[in-house]
Order: structure tokens, then sequence, then C-alpha cells
């Protein structure tokens, strides 16, 4: 699995649904540069059972993001055109409707691979013919990425394993937190709480008084 941290986030150019139901044909990550912090995130599959829990969850909280001037931004490798059958469905019939920020269809799987979420691998066999090993479908990547298009944090999940929203909010936080400030955040830290300065005065400091 490789580290993205500190690097800069792949760039690509793909079709997306946005506002739940009008098609983008190039959508990239790049007309937020030098303007919003991004949130970006990998679902395995359409008409699944995890995957409307986590797009949900992400949408019950996007006007939190919104108000640290940040998106969201979900992708699978499934086509635009299942993405946008997918908005069609309600919540009752495992659908997604109501979800607003953009779904990149990540069809020929290039997205997966260069951030290093995709399940299986490529290879030709004997006869020269191109084969899979395992079903090719993105695990739950997530990717928080600055206005200068680097990638601050990153975690990735087994396929069963649903993510926290709210510790991707906790990391934008703590993200704008450090660019304001210049502290660090410690463990469990939370915007309720003071930084540290990253010295071993700062950090004599503040844990003798925690």
């Amino acid at each position: 699995m490789a580290v993205l941290v500190g690097k800069k986030a792949p760039q690509f150019t793909a079709q997306a649904v946005v506002d739940g139901e009008k098609f983008v044909e190039e959508f990239s990550l790049d007309q937020y540069l030098g303007k919003k912090h991004v949130v970006f995130f990998f679902y395995p599959k359409d008409f699944t059972f995890v995957c409307p829990t986590e797009l949900h969850a992400f949408q019950e909280k996007l006007a939190e993001f919104e108000k640290r001037n940040t998106v969201v931004v979900a992708c699978s490798t499934d086509t635009e055109q299942s993405h946008w059958g997918w908005l069609q469905m309600g919540k009752n019939e495992g659908g997604i409707k109501g979800v607003t920020y953009p779904i990149v269809a990540d069809t020929n799987k290039t997205i997966s691979k260069n951030y290093d979420v995709l399940t299986g691998d490529f290879f030709y066999d004997e006869n020269d013919q191109l084969q899979a090993d395992g079903e090719l479908i993105a695990y739950r990547g997530l990717f928080l990425i600055d206005k200068e298009g680097i990638v601050r944090h990153q975690v990735v999940n087994d396929l069963p394993l649903g993510r926290n929203v709210d510790e991707a909010l906790r990391m934008v936080d703590a993200l704008q937190f450090n660019e304001v400030n210049g502290e660090a955040c410690p463990a469990n830290w939370n915007s309720e709480k003071d930084g540290l300065q990253a010295t071993h005065e700062g950090i004599a400091d503040y844990l003798s008084s925690h």
C-alpha cells in the first residue's frame, strides 16, 4: 500500500455525477486547487450494503464540511450511469437519493490504481491473455488533500469496515488548526482542545497540564 501523505495527490479527469443527477464529462480535483480542502473517498460498489450507509453519512455532515471550506468527493469503479441510477433510488430501497456531492466514475480503474486502493491485480497468463486476480474494486480509502493539492492524511479500510465521518471532520479541523496556528495536534485532539508547540518544552507543558 503506497503512502501518499506529503505527496501531490494523483491527478485525474473522469466522468462524474454531481448534484444527484448532472453528468460532468471532465471532472477533476484540480478545480479546487488554491481554493478548498478536499476529502476524497473511495467505496467498493454501487447497490451494495455498507456503501450507502457511508455515502448518506457524508451527506448528513456535508454542511459541516462546507463550513470548513472543504468539499467531499466520492469515487468507485462503477460507471457514471450506475452512479446516476443509484442516486435515483430512495434510502428505503437501499439507494442514495439525496446525495449531492460529486461521485466520480473510475470505470477504467486508473484512479483507484494510482491512489493504490484497488483490490486484486492485472496480469497476463501463459497465453498472453489479460487476467485479473480477484475482483477489481476499490478499498475504502480516504484522502484529505490541502489547497496545494498535497495529501495530508489517508486511511484505508478493508471492504466490510465502514468509516467514521466524524473522524474525517476531526482531521479537517486538525489540519486547518495546524495551518492557522502552527501548532501540532496531540492524541485525541479536537477543536475544543489546545494544540502544542512541537518542542521538548511544549510537550512537557502539555503533558503536565493534561
